[in-house]
Protein backbone atom coordinates (compact mmCIF):
# COMPACT_ATOMS: atom_id res chain seq x y z
CA UNK A 1 0.00 0.00 0.00
CA UNK A 2 1.08 3.74 -0.97
CA UNK A 3 2.00 5.72 2.05
CA UNK A 4 -1.37 8.14 0.68
CA UNK A 5 -3.72 5.09 0.59
CA UNK A 6 -1.84 4.28 3.73
CA UNK A 7 -2.85 7.47 5.17
CA UNK A 8 -6.46 7.85 3.66
CA UNK A 9 -7.10 4.61 5.13
CA UNK A 10 -6.50 5.62 8.57
CA UNK A 11 -8.35 8.72 8.10
CA UNK A 12 -11.17 6.40 6.63
CA UNK A 13 -11.45 4.42 9.77
CA UNK A 14 -11.11 7.12 12.20
CA UNK A 15 -14.16 8.27 14.57
CA UNK A 16 -14.52 12.01 14.63
CA UNK A 17 -14.05 13.37 18.10
CA UNK A 18 -14.41 16.78 17.50
CA UNK A 19 -15.73 19.16 14.95
CA UNK A 20 -13.67 22.21 13.23
CA UNK A 21 -16.32 24.52 14.60
CA UNK A 22 -15.46 23.03 18.62
CA UNK A 23 -11.61 23.39 17.94
CA UNK A 24 -12.80 27.42 16.66
CA UNK A 25 -14.64 27.95 19.97
CA UNK A 26 -12.06 26.05 22.30
CA UNK A 27 -8.89 28.21 20.79
CA UNK A 28 -11.32 31.42 21.41
CA UNK A 29 -12.32 30.51 24.95
CA UNK A 30 -8.77 29.91 25.68
CA UNK A 31 -7.42 33.27 24.06
CA UNK A 32 -9.72 35.32 26.35
CA UNK A 33 -8.74 33.02 29.27
CA UNK A 34 -5.13 34.00 28.46
CA UNK A 35 -5.41 37.60 27.44
CA UNK A 36 -7.14 38.11 30.66
CA UNK A 37 -4.47 35.99 32.92
CA UNK A 38 -1.01 37.72 31.11
CA UNK A 39 -2.24 40.59 29.21
CA UNK A 40 -0.65 43.06 31.43
CA UNK A 41 2.89 40.50 31.60
CA UNK A 42 4.68 40.98 28.18
CA UNK A 43 5.15 37.11 28.04
CA UNK A 44 7.19 35.25 26.20
CA UNK A 45 5.67 32.45 24.03
CA UNK A 46 7.46 29.39 23.25
CA UNK A 47 5.57 27.01 20.88
CA UNK A 48 6.50 23.15 21.10
CA UNK A 49 7.46 21.97 17.50
CA UNK A 50 5.52 19.97 15.37
CA UNK A 51 2.27 19.62 16.96
CA UNK A 52 1.52 23.20 18.75
CA UNK A 53 2.51 24.70 15.63
CA UNK A 54 -1.72 24.55 14.08
CA UNK A 55 -2.86 25.81 18.04
CA UNK A 56 -0.04 28.28 18.00
CA UNK A 57 -0.85 29.49 14.58
CA UNK A 58 -4.52 29.99 15.80
CA UNK A 59 -4.11 31.42 18.91
CA UNK A 60 -1.62 34.28 18.68
CA UNK A 61 -3.95 36.04 16.13
CA UNK A 62 -6.46 36.46 18.90
CA UNK A 63 -4.30 37.30 22.11
CA UNK A 64 -4.52 41.05 22.20
CA UNK A 65 -1.34 42.12 24.05
CA UNK A 66 2.28 42.36 23.21
CA UNK A 67 4.35 39.36 23.75
CA UNK A 68 7.63 37.96 22.47
CA UNK A 69 7.40 34.24 20.03
CA UNK A 70 9.91 31.67 19.67
CA UNK A 71 9.76 28.12 19.42
CA UNK A 72 11.18 24.82 20.96
CA UNK A 73 11.56 21.04 19.77
CA UNK A 74 11.37 18.70 21.96
CA UNK A 75 9.96 15.16 20.93
CA UNK A 76 9.45 11.74 22.81
CA UNK A 77 7.01 9.92 19.73
CA UNK A 78 8.71 11.46 16.52
CA UNK A 79 6.53 9.14 14.02
CA UNK A 80 6.20 6.69 16.38
CA UNK A 81 2.42 5.63 18.31
CA UNK A 82 4.25 5.01 21.63
CA UNK A 83 6.18 7.68 23.58
CA UNK A 84 10.09 7.05 24.03
CA UNK A 85 13.16 8.57 25.29
CA UNK A 86 12.69 12.49 25.50
CA UNK A 87 14.99 14.36 22.44
CA UNK A 88 15.73 17.97 22.71
CA UNK A 89 15.75 19.12 19.23
CA UNK A 90 16.07 22.64 19.69
CA UNK A 91 16.39 25.57 22.20
CA UNK A 92 14.42 28.90 22.13
CA UNK A 93 16.71 31.76 20.66
CA UNK A 94 15.01 34.61 23.05
CA UNK A 95 16.93 34.12 26.13
CA UNK A 96 14.06 33.00 29.29
CA UNK A 97 15.64 34.44 31.94
CA UNK A 98 13.84 36.72 34.18
CA UNK A 99 10.83 36.24 32.09
CA UNK A 100 7.01 34.78 32.21
CA UNK A 101 6.71 32.34 29.78
CA UNK A 102 3.92 30.77 28.79
CA UNK A 103 4.61 27.38 26.37
CA UNK A 104 1.90 26.09 23.94
CA UNK A 105 1.62 22.82 23.41
CA UNK A 106 -0.94 20.54 21.18
CA UNK A 107 -1.74 17.70 23.83
CA UNK A 108 -0.54 16.53 27.10
CA UNK A 109 -0.42 12.75 27.16
CA UNK A 110 1.72 11.30 29.93
CA UNK A 111 2.78 14.90 30.71
CA UNK A 112 6.36 14.05 30.55
CA UNK A 113 7.47 16.17 27.67
CA UNK A 114 5.22 18.96 29.27
CA UNK A 115 6.97 18.67 32.74
CA UNK A 116 10.37 18.52 31.40
CA UNK A 117 9.69 21.50 29.65
CA UNK A 118 8.81 23.25 32.26
CA UNK A 119 11.42 22.24 34.68
CA UNK A 120 13.83 23.05 32.24
CA UNK A 121 12.62 26.26 31.52
CA UNK A 122 12.14 27.32 35.32
CA UNK A 123 15.96 26.03 35.57
CA UNK A 124 16.68 28.25 32.90
CA UNK A 125 15.87 31.34 34.94
CA UNK A 126 12.57 31.26 33.44
CA UNK A 127 10.58 33.91 36.42
CA UNK A 128 7.31 31.93 35.59
CA UNK A 129 6.20 29.29 33.48
CA UNK A 130 3.01 28.47 32.51
CA UNK A 131 1.67 25.94 29.88
CA UNK A 132 -1.34 25.95 27.71
CA UNK A 133 -2.80 23.10 25.98
CA UNK A 134 -5.06 22.79 23.29
CA UNK A 135 -6.17 19.38 24.34
CA UNK A 136 -5.70 16.95 27.56
CA UNK A 137 -6.15 13.58 27.07
CA UNK A 138 -8.27 11.34 30.15
CA UNK A 139 -5.48 8.80 30.47
CA UNK A 140 -6.91 7.77 34.03
CA UNK A 141 -3.85 8.46 35.49
CA UNK A 142 -2.00 10.88 37.51
CA UNK A 143 0.19 12.52 35.18
CA UNK A 144 3.35 15.09 36.65
CA UNK A 145 2.03 18.18 35.19
CA UNK A 146 -1.41 20.24 35.11
CA UNK A 147 -1.70 22.63 32.37
CA UNK A 148 -2.49 26.10 33.54
CA UNK A 149 -5.06 26.50 30.50
CA UNK A 150 -6.18 23.69 29.08
CA UNK A 151 -8.91 23.50 25.70
CA UNK A 152 -10.35 19.99 24.98
CA UNK A 153 -10.59 16.94 27.21
CA UNK A 154 -10.43 13.93 24.84
CA UNK A 155 -10.79 10.84 25.52
CA UNK A 156 -8.04 7.70 25.95
CA UNK A 157 -7.52 6.88 22.65
CA UNK A 158 -4.75 7.28 19.62
CA UNK A 159 -5.99 11.01 18.31
CA UNK A 160 -4.91 12.97 15.02
CA UNK A 161 -5.86 16.16 13.30
CA UNK A 162 -5.27 20.03 14.51
CA UNK A 163 -1.36 19.35 14.48
CA UNK A 164 -1.40 15.94 16.17
CA UNK A 165 -0.36 13.52 13.62
CA UNK A 166 -1.07 9.39 13.07
CA UNK A 167 2.07 7.91 11.80
CA UNK A 168 3.38 11.27 10.42
CA UNK A 169 0.46 12.70 8.67
CA UNK A 170 -2.93 14.28 9.17
CA UNK A 171 -1.66 17.58 11.47
CA UNK A 172 -3.41 19.85 9.01
CA UNK A 173 -7.20 18.64 9.79
CA UNK A 174 -9.40 21.15 11.06
CA UNK A 175 -10.91 18.71 13.58
CA UNK A 176 -9.81 16.20 15.81
CA UNK A 177 -9.95 11.73 14.83
CA UNK A 178 -9.35 8.99 17.11
CA UNK A 179 -8.30 5.49 15.54
CA UNK A 180 -10.86 2.96 15.95
CA UNK A 181 -9.68 0.49 18.63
Amino acid sequence: MSRLADAQALLDGADLICDAAQVDATVARLAREITAALGDSYPLLLSVMGGAVVFTGNLLPQLAFPLDFDYLHVTRYGDATQGGVLRWISEPRIPVAGRTVLVLDDILDEGITLAAIRRHLLDAGAQRCLTAVFSDKMIGRTKPIKADFTGLELPDRYVFGYGMDVRGAWRNLPAIYALRE
